[in-house]
């Protein structure tokens, strides 16, 4: 069943006449497809019934305003939602994890519709009986994986969301404290018993976890070495990582001179670096880790490159290298939402002490005076430019309630 008939069965229940325009854009329907009414809803999400190029199968989908929420749930207005790369390989259906149907959207059980967006932050605006230790206008962010932030507003159960303080932070920084500090802090964190002094390399160190890393490290005492691609305007970013704490940052073509050992032995004094960050793969991260010492750990987070991990066998037999991989899903899987509490308050507290900043980012307004046919456009067209690398800042989405 396509995205088109997904549409008639909610415009048969909500009467919607811009949703009857998306569907009839979306599919190149007649007319007079659609019946039409001056019922308006007061709502709006990012939604898809199909896996493929997110530039092809989003869409813009109006909704009602919630109703009052059901016992032991809460309504809460999404204020912010990033736009990670992962959140598209979702769409793609490329990534392990897979979202639910959001089931309040469509009555249609073989093809329901699933909402865009893993992470983001909302405001509790209702408070259904029995819910307790939220009140209205706390500020939250998901807990739960998957969970469709790519809209207006949202039903939840309070077991989903995790209330963070409004004091000290801004919108952004809590709107993406769940995956990429998260992520950064995590890995330094629990592979090697890192003490101040200690030494970390990574690559991929402009990314927003590299970032992270680096003000996290900063803020430990870890000095870091820091490999970046070349690029024109490399010395203002190489700046600008420094700025943020990174002790050296280097280019990828800087690591494949055979001189660069001899520097980082000079950097080190000859101490040996012991945690590795890897979100490359290829040739750069091989290179990288013979820079590592002895019961090193080097932790695969990412493949950007999209080229295997490949590492000499001497570094297992002579320097006992450990390698793992990390998951920022697989540890909230795995812990308690008190331990998933305790990270997001050490997080704020970072934040608040001005060690941590928020990722740079653009905020993209999908307006409430927009019609879904609009608006489905606007949102294609910036997955678009995002798969072609035209972003160099994170994308947060504000979805504002239709007019």
């Amino acid at each position: 069943m396509s995205l088109a008939h997904s549409c008639a069965r909610a415009l048969a229940h909500w009467q919607r006449p811009q949703l009857q325009h998306a569907c009839r854009l979306q599919n190149n329907l007649p007319s007079n497809a659609f019946s039409t009414s001056s019922v308006l809803p007061g709502n709006r999400a990012i939604v898809y019934n199909t896996n493929g190029d997110p530039a092809r199968v989003l869409s813009a989908f109006s909704f009602p305003d919630l109703p009052p929420p059901p016992p032991n749930t809460l309504n809460i207005r999404l204020l912010l939602a990033p736009i990670n790369p992962a959140d598209l390989n979702v769409i793609e259906g490329v990534y392990p994890a897979k979202p639910e149907p959001d089931t309040s959207l469509s009555q249609v059980k073989d093809h329901p519709l699933f909402v865009g967006g893993n992470e983001g932050l909302g405001r509790v605006i209702h408070i259904g009986e029995g819910v307790v230790g939220l009140q209205k206008g706390d500020w939250v962010v998901m807990s739960k994986a998957q969970s469709g932030t790519w809209s207006s507003a949202k039903n939840v159960s309070p077991s989903d969301v995790i209330k963070v303080p409004k004091q000290g932070l801004s919108e952004a920084q809590a709107a993406t404290i769940t995956v990429n500090p998260s992520t950064a802090y995590n890995m330094l964190h629990d592979f090697a018993q890192l003490v101040e002094g200690d030494w970390i390399v990574q690559n991929g160190a402009n990314s927003a976890v590299g970032q992270a890393v680096i003000q996290i490290a900063a803020a430990k005492g870890y000095k870091t070495i820091n490999f970046i691609r070349d690029r024109e305007d490399v010395e203002s970013l190489k700046k600008h990582l420094e700025s943020l704490g990174a002790t050296h940052v280097v280019t990828y073509d800087e690591l494949s001179d055979k001189s660069l050992r001899e520097k980082v032995k000079t950097w080190t004094g000859g101490k040996g670096i012991r945690l590795g960050l890897n979100c490359v793969g290829g040739k750069t991260t091989t290179l990288m880790a013979r820079l590592l010492g002895n019961n090193a750990h080097l932790v695969s987070y990412g493949a950007m490159s999209k080229e295997p991990l490949s590492l000499p066998t001497s570094l297992f037999i002579f320097k006992n290298l450990t390698c793992h991989g990390f998951w920022q899903t697989r540890w909230y899987n795995g812990k308690s939402i008190e331990e998933r509490q305790e990270l997001l308050e050490t997080l704020t507290t970072l934040m608040r002490d001005g060690k941590l900043q928020g990722p740079d980012h653009e905020i993209l307004t999908i307006g409430g005076m927009d019609s879904d046919a609009n608006a489905s456009e606007t949102i294609r067209d910036l997955v678009a430019r995002l798969g072609r690398g035209m972003y160099g800042k994170k994308i947060l989405l504000r979805i504002e309630e239709t007019a």
